[in-house]
């Protein structure tokens, strides 16, 4: 990643010891801890000195501050279901799932025990065999390809958009034009970070290619193409979320759920949870024990009616993040030239509703300025270091480095900040102050 002369004047001058904002007023609670790039073990909590000021650190992640927001409510859900004595499945399960159908506005949702499991059953239930090809994007959580793999079929990639991280609508078409496809039977595409892909053009092709198209929506809830376009989950024939700790809509644990409007396919999800069984010890093909626990829904249910205000702050961090950025003259907006600035800050497609499950940027120095953060205590990721068609264990699938250049590019070069609801200004600018301090 090259950087343009502006960003070169600042970097060759002589680095002046850092210095310090006020301190944060606010105490944080930090139930992520931050852990040094290069080593497994956390930093202990507490806060860290610049010069003679002390600085509070920044986490990745505090679900402390959203728990004590919801606290009242969760604990009375949790009683509820001890109250019941109904633990897996239940009347809990069937009301989240009502109330997500409605929200993502499909006729259907079946929850389940993860993300991970939500894209396998997605995938089965729309009639994959062995032997048939899915293609999806080489940029994104394992689990978009290890379902594929799950459910007996063959992952094949198509490279991404460099500019919103998603599968590229134009590789995609590349691909059904110029390769042999008549294994290929679906395209899963995957909402990445928390903004869709091109679902349009996706559609177009997968309409003309006779293909069925899943959404990996496991980051997206909320999400959507505009302002009155349909919601992430309600695009394709079936999408996945998931309700892992760190999403937009987080469990106390893991879960997951798929949505569709296809009642066959919701019947035949249920009964693939629950070993394959429509009713009890009759088994009609082998599932899987994917049955989500009463508990988790109580507490989903809790917190799906603030996720709207959630992801608007998540917004609102992210815009405010960008003109921070904007004011140090040391980063270019989504979509120019790499070489403008040392930051590239991430693109929101006109229109767009992002709901930002992570904010990530492209950083010349990725790993080094990764360092500098974590010596301050400031969080980071990167989400993701190694491509999936890189992925040791799918060497079997033919792919070399060179193959996806967008993917790999992206893998060297993203990295992703706290970004959260309840991250205060203090902690948005001592995020932005530090980045700049480390190129100047």
């Amino acid at each position: 990643m090259e950087i343009g002369i502006a960003a070169r004047l600042c970097l060759l001058r002589l680095r002046a010891p850092a210095e310090a904002p006020s301190p944060a007023t606010i105490l944080l609670s930090m139930t992520q801890p931050l852990t040094n790039p290069g080593s497994s073990e956390p930093y202990a909590s507490g806060s860290l000195t610049l010069g003679a000021r002390p600085l509070d650190a920044v986490p990745m992640l505090d679900l402390r501050r959203q728990y004590e927001q919801v606290r009242a409510e969760v604990l009375e859900a949790v009683e509820r279901v001890c109250a019941s004595q109904h633990y897996i499945l239940g009347s809990e399960v069937e009301a989240l799932e009502r109330e997500l159908a409605d929200f993502c506005g499909t006729s259907d949702a079946v929850g389940c025990a993860s993300g991970t499991d939500a894209l396998w059953l997605a995938l089965v239930a729309a009639g994959l065999q062995p032997g048939d090809q899915v293609l999806t994007t080489p940029f994104s959580f394992f689990a978009s390809a290890s379902a594929i793999v799950r459910a007996g079929a063959r992952p094949v990639f198509a490279d991404i958009d460099p500019h919103t991280f998603n599968l590229d609508p134009a590789q995609v078409e590349s691909f059904l034009r110029g390769a042999l496809r008549d294994k290929l039977r679906a395209v899963l595409p995957v909402h990445l970070y928390g903004q869709c892909a091109d679902m349009n053009s996706l559609q177009r092709l997968a309409d003309e290619f006779h293909l069925s198209v899943i959404e990996d929506a496991a980051q997206a809830i909320g999400a959507r193409l505009g302002s009155e376009a349909p919601m992430a989950g309600s695009m394709g024939v079936s999408a996945a979320f998931s309700f892992y700790p760190t999403k937009n809509l987080s469990a106390y644990g893991d879960a997951g759920l798929v949505t569709t409007s296809d009642p066959e396919m919701a019947e035949h999800m249920r009964r693939l949870r629950n070993h394959g069984s429509p009713r009890r010890y009759v088994h009609e093909e082998l599932g899987w024990n994917s049955r989500l626990d009463a508990m988790q829904a109580a507490i989903l249910r809790v917190k799906l009616k603030y996720v709207d205000e959630w992801n608007d702050s998540r917004r609102a961090h992210a815009a405010r993040y960008d003109l921070l950025f904007a004011e140090t003259g040391l980063a270019s907006a989504g979509g120019q030239p790499e070489n403008a600035a040392p930051i590239q800050l991430p693109l929101t497609t006109a229109g767009v509703h992002h709901v930002f499950h992570q904010y990530v940027v492209r950083a010349y120095r990725r790993d080094e300025l990764r360092e500098f953060l974590s010596a301050r205590k400031i969080g980071t990721q990167i989400y993701y270091p190694i491509p999936l068609h890189l992925q040791p264990c799918f060497v079997y699938l033919g792919y070399r480095e060179g193959d996806f250049p967008e993917a790999e590019r992206a893998a060297n070069e993203v990295l992703a900040l706290p970004i959260f609801p309840e991250l205060t200004e203090d902690e948005l600018r001592r995020v932005v102050k530090s980045i700049a301090d480390f190129y100047c």
